[in-house]
């Protein structure tokens, strides 16, 4: 099976603990690295300048389409304390362009403004699932390059999938948890995915299903979501079973934690990831709206 990936890759620099750690990242690699981890093919739509490590695809089998661009890559400042984080811009690299690809699932992930909304319609058409994580398109600068939300009047119409945290939602739709996912549901979105720091709830139909990730210690949290994000796209594909989707997402974020590594360092194995996702299937409650 086939992935294609919509996102840019990030040259990062992680302070941790007045710690700095410069790493790759960026939702093309966090996304790509985890749907090779459930033996998908994946192709990424990406842009990345003369500063990134392109071999680091080439060893994980991963087809970059399109992706080199004469600026360098996009850069992010990130500050972690605990769960919480700040992020500034430092460069932007240059938008992801389209080209049709057959493919089984679309995973489309912006880090801040590569894909624009033509693009985005672009893939609607061409895709028989598509997921969006919508951080990038809600994401603007302050002077001081300091990374904010800002609200945004996505058009959602057509989206299989979304995961959104309770801020991102707000930026989207109004209202209570609940009636921001039922809101983002009547926005044309089919499953919808509520992440609010261990408490991560799907809204399908009528009914919300939720697993709580145990609350360990946590290091860094750089692309735990773009590693949930991926994991449930290619559980959905491959199994097409929306609670196996959730327990492998809930289950590959947790194994990242787990690991106490840096950067891409933190990418699961399938294994971990699927021991998880027993453990997690369990443990679902489910409630109707």
């Amino acid at each position: 099976m086939k992935l294609a990936v919509f996102a840019h890759c990030a040259v990062d620099t992680i302070t941790i603990d007045d710690t700095n750690y410069e790493q790759i990242g960026g939702s093309a690699c966090y996304c790509g690295i985890t749907a090779r981890q459930f033996k998908f093919d994946v192709d990424v739509f990406t842009k990345f300048g003369p500063n990134f490590p392109k071999q680091y695809f080439d060893e994980h089998k991963i087809n970059c389409i399109n992706s080199e661009s004469q600026k360098d890559t996009t850069k992010f400042a990130i500050s972690i304390t605990g769960s919480d984080r700040t992020l500034k811009l430092e460069n932007q690299c240059d938008p992801i362009e389209y080209s049709n690809v057959n493919a089984d699932g679309h995973l489309v992930s912006p880090i801040f403004h590569e894909i624009n909304d033509d693009v985005l319609g672009q893939i609607k058409k061409d895709s028989n699932f598509i997921f969006v994580d919508p951080q990038g398109f809600l994401r603007q600068k302050d002077s001081q390059n300091n990374v904010y939300l800002e609200k945004n009047d996505l058009d959602l119409s057509g989206i299989n999938a979304i995961k959104v945290n309770p801020e991102e939602a707000q930026c989207i739709v109004n209202g209570t948890h609940d009636e921001m996912m039922v809101a983002l549901q009547k926005k044309g979105v089919e499953h919808v995915l509520l992440t609010n720091k261990s408490e991560v709830s799907l809204l399908v139909k009528d009914k919300v299903y939720s697993i709580t990730l145990p609350n360990k210690q946590i290091h860094d949290t750089t692309g735990i979501g773009d590693i949930f994000c991926s994991a449930f796209c290619c559980t959905m594909l491959k199994e097409k079973d929306f609670l196996w989707a959730l327990c492998f997402a809930g289950g590959a974020a947790q194994a990242a934690l787990d690991s106490k590594n840096i950067g891409l360092q933190k990418i699961p194995k399938k294994g971990t990831i699927q021991n998880n996702a027993s453990y997690f299937y369990n443990l679902v409650k489910f409630r109707d709206l």
